[in-house]
């Protein structure tokens, strides 16, 4: 029997400065991920900053994702709000419209949306807000990818509504028994090592499992790797992340893209 060839996106959230500040190294970064999540404007980037990443990552080939988030600049979109159904829905295709607009003019499309902190968090459980996130991407446009937790009901409203939806699991944070990120209030809800990190990864690409914080083997599916860009020493840690996944036969490759003349070779796992 043929062995199977493994594909993988690696996804970064950028953009997310404003003004005169910067939040992480954006331009390195943009080497090494195959989809970028650019805020919107809300929890973070401005239209400056949102031109200039667009044009950054059409550049070089790179997937352009939406990431909108909670109206909370000064928490950086992480505190939880209260907001209704048709709220969150209004705020999605609002931040999704602004990020086209700087697609179209520079031959563009979008591509995904990955919901941002508190708004990922809470369509993860949700029932409301993950079919008010879902029913706006598919109104705004059918083929846009909608990326949410694995296992979440973002991802399970997503398939409701007909659209192609992708399974995120991270690199660098560690898992609860629920499958659920750990808080990032806990000392151990995020993995520096990226030796850690990568281990991680392959159990959970060959497995179709994460191993808890409490040792649990959680099911777990995994079709976009996030790594965050706002840690020090984030592309680095991506650069050598993309390496290892590489030299264990994985492909990385935008999401629901065919192969191109300059992916990553592919090889038999």
């Amino acid at each position: 029997m043929a062995e199977r060839v493994m594909t993988l996106d690696l996804n970064c959230d950028m953009g997310e400065g404003f003004g005169i500040y910067r939040l992480g190294d954006d331009s390195a970064l943009l080497e090494q991920i195959t989809s970028a999540n650019i805020a919107c404007g809300w929890h973070g980037g401005d239209p400056r900053i949102m031109r200039r990443t667009v044009a950054q990552a059409l550049a070089r080939g790179v997937a352009v994702g939406a990431h909108p988030g909670l109206p909370d600049r000064e928490g950086f979109g992480r505190r939880d709000m209260n907001l209704s159904a048709q709220e969150v829905y209004d705020l999605v295709l609002y931040q999704m419209g602004a990020l086209e607009a700087f697609l179209r003019p520079q031959g563009g499309k979008l591509h995904h949306v990955k919901p941002h902190g508190a708004l990922y968090n809470q369509a993860a459980q949700r029932a409301d807000w993950a079919g008010a996130i879902a029913q706006a991407v598919a109104d705004f446009d059918q083929n846009v990818v909608l990326v949410g937790l694995a296992g979440s009901l973002l991802c399970a409203a997503g398939r409701r509504v007909g659209l192609t939806v992708a399974e995120e699991v991270f690199a660098d944070r560690t898992y609860q028994a629920d499958g659920s990120l750990t808080p990032r209030h806990q000392a151990d809800a995020l993995l520096t090592d990226v030796h850690q990190a990568l281990e991680q990864v392959l159990t959970m690409v060959r497995t179709g499992t994460v191993v808890a914080r409490t040792g649990e083997h959680v099911p777990i599916k995994a079709d976009t790797i996030c790594i965050h860009g706002d840690h020090p020493g984030a592309a680095q840690f991506a650069e050598r992340l993309r390496q290892g996944l590489r030299a264990e036969g994985i492909t990385i490759r935008a999401l629901n893209q065919p192969a191109r003349i300059g992916d990553d070779a592919e090889r038999k796992c």
